[in-house]
């Protein structure tokens, strides 16, 4: 097939990469060819290529009320060209009614929720495909007795190396003693959507990972929570999906000057990993950020940007369009503060205080059950159009 009317395959191919998922999943139907195209691993790589240059959004979960005064999520497509942002229709059981549902990490349009207990689920929003993952490799206790189980960490991100994306969990294994408990013991495994099963590493856990309010990070291969370490220090656990190995990141030495009211969130901002910190509760916050130029170096960390006082803000939730950052208002309102106008710009876009949380996100075809085999429909004709491009 030289071409598709009139049109010539390749400009009938470069109309196809800039075709949103929806409208990409419908020509689907249309005949095996174009099935045959558009289900092509090839086709696929370029298509997310496209949208990772042209197209990538903000995803953002919230918690709205309903009629009845029930919890219920919502995900929610921000656009960065310009200001729009759109609903999306997921089903997945775990998804609606879930109140401490997270939303852990983003790869290649697929993203982890879970609520940090037996569920974990990858879905792409996308296309609607979702799979739970397989029950933990874990056993529920270990040799040692009266140890309680607990997930205390989950991370989602891309193995450069497998060219597949991970999850990796951190469970702790705490011992009541006279109603008081601590961490006895942590183990870890890691699920592959190469393999499509878990395996237990063989690695120590060198800090205990505590909550910090939109701390937990993915950046380029890397994923990153908020810890104490032995010695009781403030640190940054990451954790690299390429060698599968732990690796401690020192917080800035000036950290010392700010008592524990103050919160501290992680974000990624032009490249690089930056701290922000502000206070836990007030009126007016101001939110002081330090960016690692160096990554992993403590004396890499500078102080670059101070932001307000700012009145009905309650925290950082994501830095977009490089000058700007999306944050949540005391009210339930997302909002955005431009950097060089030094203003904000209430969103029309609001929850449940402290529901929200967001990532960086691009719309995808990638299957999440980890793999894009093209079907055999006898046309070769659909690999040589597809390398022809770029």
């Amino acid at each position: 097939m030289e071409g598709i009317g009139d049109l010539p395959r390749e400009l009938f191919l470069e109309i196809l990469l800039r075709l949103p998922v929806e409208s990409l999943m419908r020509c689907k139907c249309v005949c095996k060819y174009w099935y045959a195209l558009i289900s092509n691993p090839k086709f696929i790589e370029l298509h997310l290529k496209y949208n990772c240059n042209n197209n990538v959004c903000v995803l953002l979960k919230r918690c709205l009320l309903t009629c009845l005064g029930e919890r219920e999520n919502l995900l929610s497509l921000v656009c960065c060209n310009g200001f729009s942002f759109v609903n999306l229709d997921v089903d997945l059981s775990l998804y609606k009614k879930e109140p401490c549902l997270q939303l852990l990490g983003h790869c290649d349009g697929i993203i982890c929720l879970s609520n940090y207990r037996d569920d974990i689920v990858l879905c792409n929003p996308a296309t609607r495909e979702s799979m739970v993952l397989p029950q933990s490799c874990l056993p529920c206790y270990p040799s040692i007795p009266n140890l309680i189980p607990q997930t205390s960490a989950l991370g989602f991100g891309y193995d450069a190396k497998s060219h597949h994306c991970k999850v990796v969990r951190i469970v702790s294994y705490w011992e009541e003693i006279n109603g008081s408990g601590f961490p006895h013991l942590s183990r870890v495994e890691v699920y592959s959507l190469a393999t499509g099963s878990w395996k237990e590493l063989n690695v120590k856990v060198p800090a205990h990972v505590c909550y910090s309010p939109c701390f937990e990070t993915y950046f380029n291969g890397v994923f990153h929570w908020y810890a104490i370490d032995d010695n009781r220090n403030e640190v940054i656990l990451a954790f690299h999906m390429g060698n599968e190995e732990f690796q401690v990141i020192p917080m800035p030495s000036f950290l010392s000057m700010y008592d524990y009211t103050m919160c501290r969130s992680l974000l990624v901002w032009n490249g690089c990993i930056a701290l922000v910190i502000y206070p836990g509760r007030g009126i007016e916050k101001s939110f002081e950020i330090c960016v690692m130029k160096e990554y992993g170096v403590r004396d890499s960390w500078t102080k670059v940007l101070t932001i307000g006082p700012l009145a009905r803000v309650e925290m950082p939730l994501v830095f977009w369009k490089n000058d700007e950052i999306l944050m949540e208002g005391t009210d339930g309102q997302v909002v955005s503060y431009n950097l060089r106008a030094r203003e904000v710009q209430d969103l029309p876009i609001y929850g449940v205080p402290k529901s929200f949380a967001t990532l960086v996100y691009v719309n995808s075809l990638v299957s999440v059950k980890g793999g894009n085999q093209m079907l055999d429909e006898g046309d070769n004709t659909v690999h040589v159009m597809v390398s022809r491009i770029f």
